[in-house]
């Protein structure tokens, strides 16, 4: 169970990282994604294991694959 908390801990992060990039705040990226901020913060945070369907809304607001973001959450960016 760890090993889930760690990478879901991971992802967040490589998310916010992402959308800090973007000059996105939370709000807007959230509202691009249809989640509510609360939502979006506790994923940032590792704090929910969010839906297959939410990553993807999130992804998508990022403007990067599904794939792309697995990559840099495993570390293996091209």
């Amino acid at each position: 169970m760890e090993n889930v908390d760690q990478d879901n801990a991971l992802a967040a992060k490589i998310q916010r990282q992402l959308r800090e990039k973007r000059g996105a705040t939370q709000e807007a990226l959230a509202y691009e994604a249809g989640v509510t901020v609360g939502t979006l913060s506790l994923i940032e945070r590792g704090r929910s294991n969010p839906a297959w369907g939410t990553v993807k809304a999130i992804a998508q607001a990022l403007d990067v694959s599904m794939s792309e973001l697995a990559r840099k959450a495993d570390g293996n960016e091209k």
